[in-house]
């Protein structure tokens, strides 16, 4: 086998578990190793570290596979390693029919990515060695997980660095465009073919779930509480009671008003729903995943309760805080005559226009964007971007009450993010209390050292005026 043999002076992230080989890092290549082939990488004393496969035009030069030596890249070394992460999946994620099967490096399996909806696998092949061994991915899967399909995805422009063409197409079995799988309790219609990436996102299943205590606690804001009022039979019964003291029939007048920006197929909409929100406003640019969102919305039977909002996600709530300000402008108008020895009351100004037509508020604001920041050059516009939304979000959050949001983007590093949104907080004049921070779910675990891994950053803050 051909061997590529490390600088002297290059950081030892490989003996750390990092899975890459930059160009930069190689001082020479022993042998004729192939493109796409296996090569033993060594140390400049030409001690063995470990085993990967090679492309000479990528800039990641040796992907690694194996801290031990590997003779081949056949479909008995697939199968073992999908066991090895099926057995993952089913401990940490026991009864789901839908998860991310295969998490490219942190499963030791680099340029691979597999998510399972129900019988059918999803399989995107990321780098050139991956792409030659489609067969043998295919001829494994079948083996260890038997699905009724396998559909791949790999239109993904990451494949053009590796002198790769994007494809799409079945490649085993019979594979439906839409599927129906559950997550935490709900059903969720997966599009395949259109969807975005591989047509569901998993990383936030956890988190989408982290949301329910949010749900509930806010019908005292309207004057309603809970009485004990005598039936017809004599027994006491408690009710809610609004201010005029009737019963309210409503069953989720104790749930909260919600905004989901950026809702993709709705999945935040949809647990909000399940835990008791009152009211959901699911927006997104995309009259696409929106249609997606309905249909998810209705086989929950959560029709009722959620509207639907085309929209870019910046104007829309740029609109929503500028009609807050005019209502504001309007209602604290020149101050009316007052009687001798009383102070002056402030009168509404109804002939200042309303140019903007929003000025909503809710009780939650979810902000679960795409990311901004694909490259390192692109960080200074994220910055601004990750401001913007949530300097607007927490604007239109009524007070006491919680900012959800996110970014997936691992060149916005965490501690960049925190500082963004507080930023965002000094200048819309208020104080954010973290209630929660989280990342990726179980089924997207991490390699420890592989900073490359940690790219998704979720917090809920509570949301106070200064």
């Amino acid at each position: 086998m051909a061997s590529v043999i490390l600088e002297r002076n290059r950081k030892k992230r490989l003996e750390q578990g990092h899975p890459w080989v930059y160009a930069s890092e190689v001082a020479s290549v022993d042998g004729e190793p192939q493109a796409g082939g296996l090569v033993d990488v060594l140390n400049h004393q030409g001690r063995y570290l470990a085993t990967g496969y090679y492309n000479p035009a990528s800039q990641i030069r040796v992907r690694i596979l194996s801290q031990r030596k590997l003779a081949a890249m056949d479909t008995a070394f697939f199968a073992e390693r999908f066991a090895d992460c099926l057995r993952h999946r089913e401990r940490f994620l026991p009864g789901a029919d839908a998860y991310r099967l295969v998490y490219g490096e942190a499963d030791f399996l680099p340029g691979l990515v597999i998510d399972r909806f129900g019988e059918v696998l999803v399989v995107q092949l990321l780098t050139l060695a991956m792409d030659q061994h489609r067969s043998e991915i295919v001829e494994a899967l079948v083996q260890v997980v038997a699905p009724r399909g396998i559909y791949e995805r790999s239109d993904v422009s990451v494949r053009e660095l590796e002198g790769l063409e994007q494809t799409t197409g079945v490649l085993y079995g019979e594979c439906p465009r839409h599927i129906t799988v559950s997550e935490n309790g709900l059903k969720v219609i997966v599009d395949i073919e259109e969807g975005q990436k591989t047509g569901y996102f998993f990383d936030q299943r956890e988190n989408r779930a982290s949301i329910a205590p949010l749900m509930k606690g806010w019908g005292g804001r309207s004057g309603i509480t809970l009485q004990s009022i005598e039936a017809e039979d004599g027994t006491l019964q408690t009710l809610p009671v609004n201010k005029s003291g009737k019963p309210v029939s409503f069953p989720y007048w104790d749930g909260a008003t919600v905004l989901e920006c950026f809702a993709h197929t709705g999945s935040f909409t949809l647990h909000a729903c399940k835990y008791g929100a009152k009211k959901v406003t699911c927006l997104d640019v995309s009259a696409h995943a929106i249609e997606s969102a309905k249909a998810n919305v209705e086989i929950n039977g959560f029709s009722d309760r959620v509207e639907f909002v085309v929209d870019d996600a910046f104007a829309f709530l740029r609109n929503q805080v500028k009609g807050q300000e005019e209502r504001s402008e309007r209602a604290t108008g020149p101050a009316a005559e007052a009687k001798p020895g009383s102070k002056p009351a402030a009168k509404a100004d109804t002939a200042k226009p309303m140019t903007a037509g929003g000025g909503r508020t809710w009780d939650v604001v979810i902000l679960d964007p795409p990311a901004f920041a694909k490259t390192k050059s692109a960080v200074a516009g994220a910055v601004r971007g990750y401001k913007d939304i949530n300097l607007q979000g927490m604007k239109l959050v009524n007070e006491g009450g919680y900012l959800v949001t996110a970014s997936c983007s691992y060149h916005m590093q965490p501690q960049l993010f925190l500082d963004t949104i507080m930023e965002a907080a000094k200048d819309a004049g208020k104080v954010l209390r973290l209630i929660e921070w989280r990342a990726a779910g179980k089924d997207h675990p991490q390699i420890l050292g592989v900073e490359e891994g940690h790219y998704l950053k979720f917090a809920i803050f509570e949301v106070r005026s200064k």
